[in-house]
């Protein structure tokens, strides 16, 4: 049955088909707490005057079989403007499913509707982590656009938790975690394992928030609570998750004040590490290794089936759960480039841009080598002897008609 299209403006209006979005997301196995309506709509009140959203329906009779929504804006490429499109959510939702299912000629025509309704140069999706059934979805949009691209965002560690973690874990990591709890002892402090509802999600959140403020990510401004908007976004969607008993907590505290904490989602068995911090002078304890044996220990207590870092840097990541990894899982940044002038220029200047960086990279390696390379001194002049025997005859008769003065300088 081909799919009918409608197009809101809003996930939060009373008239949202709010039943229909949940019977959909969860007939979609690879969901997240980032697709939840609950998170959305918390992503949808934090959007900025000069944001747009547009959300796209897909019907099969009665039944909702896709739901896309789309952030318009523009952002500027080389000091030009586009209108670009992003998945609500964006940049702090760390790992969504695709909401579709629906056949292939549907999702070719969703495309078309898009371009239809909201012309731009570029959409793109991040954060999507490949389906465990199948091929994605997106894969021929790729062939309708002027240029397509699927690029690798992460790859997360994931820790599958059996049997074994009852075990003390072996290795450096043991050794480094008994070192922390020592040190944690010999403070006096104590972790604990939250579980917060509605009522009790705000003041924790007030707890935690303050913790990341003077931690190096407050420094940085790079935390989740970063500033007034993001602290709004962060507390409307976690008291709605929170009400659905999606959030976990586990903090180490210090005479009833947190020091360090780790914040979680947990759905279908699975724990997302999402954010974390500590007090800057409590940074030597190692508490962050400490609180994710927590988790581990916390799962084994109730039953769940995964730990994930939710998202690591591609390069150079230090997450912690590294050392506990059992496996990894990877995310995807999906860009498709319009037939639109602007999209198809935008698109040129990615390949160009594609073709002279690698050129740049290795330049700039020639040039720190070549700067690195210690310069040979150049070797003395040595005058011939003839020459050597003149400049001291000539040397001593300046040093007998010198002036007193100037010798004795």
């Amino acid at each position: 049955m081909a799919a009918r299209f409608e197009w809101r403006t809003s996930l939060c209006a009373d008239d949202f088909p709010a039943a229909a979005y949940e019977a959909l997301r969860l007939r979609v196995t690879d969901h997240t707490p980032f697709n939840t309506l609950a998170w959305m709509a918390a992503s949808e009140r934090a959007l900025t005057s000069g944001e747009r959203l547009h959300v796209l329906l897909g019907w099969e009779g009665d039944e909702l079989v896709l739901c896309l929504p789309l952030v318009a804006s523009v952002e500027r490429f080389g000091r030009l403007p586009f209108r670009v499109l992003h998945h609500l959510g964006y940049p702090l939702a760390d790992r969504l499913a695709l909401l579709a299912r629906t056949d292939r000629d549907s999702i070719q025509r969703a495309l078309v509707e898009i371009r239809r309704q909201l012309p731009h140069a570029l959409l793109q999706l991040n954060e999507l982590s490949d389906p465990t059934d199948g091929e994605s979805a997106l894969t021929g949009w790729t062939a309708h656009s002027s240029m397509g691209e699927r690029r690798l965002s992460c790859r997360v560690p994931v820790h599958l938790i059996s049997e074994a973690d009852r075990q003390e874990v072996s290795g450096d990591p043991r050794y480094k975690l008994r070192r922390a709890r020592k040190r944690i002892a010999a403070i006096g402090a104590e972790v604990r394992r939250i579980t917060p509802d509605a009522s009790t999600m705000g003041p924790l959140l007030q707890a935690i928030s303050e913790v990341e403020a003077v931690s190096w990510k407050g420094d940085e401004g790079v935390g989740i609570f970063a500033d007034e908007r993001h602290r709004q976004w962060m507390d409307r969607a976690f008291t709605a998750l929170a009400a659905q008993g999606l959030v976990r907590v586990v903090v180490l505290e210090l005479e009833g004040r947190c020091i360090s904490y780790r914040l979680g989602l947990l759905e279908q068995g699975r724990l997302y590490d999402y954010n974390l911090a500590f007090l800057p002078q409590y940074a030597d304890l190692g508490s962050g290794r400490v609180l994710l044996d927590e988790w581990i220990r916390w799962g084994l207590d109730d039953n769940w089936r995964w730990i994930d870092a939710s998202r690591v840097s591609l390069e150079n990541s230090s997450h912690q759960l590294h050392e506990r990894m059992t496996g990894q899982l990877e995310h995807w940044r999906w860009s498709f480039y319009s037939w639109r002038p602007d999209g198809i220029a935008l698109g040129l200047a990615l390949r160009v841009w594609q073709w002279v960086k690698p050129l740049l990279q290795r330049y700039k390696a020639w040039r720190a080598a070549k700067a690195a390379k210690p310069v040979a001194a150049p070797a003395p002049v040595v005058a011939p002897a003839s020459k050597q025997a003149n400049l001291k005859k000539e040397s001593a008769m300046e040093s007998e008609h010198a002036s007193p003065s100037h010798s004795q300088r």
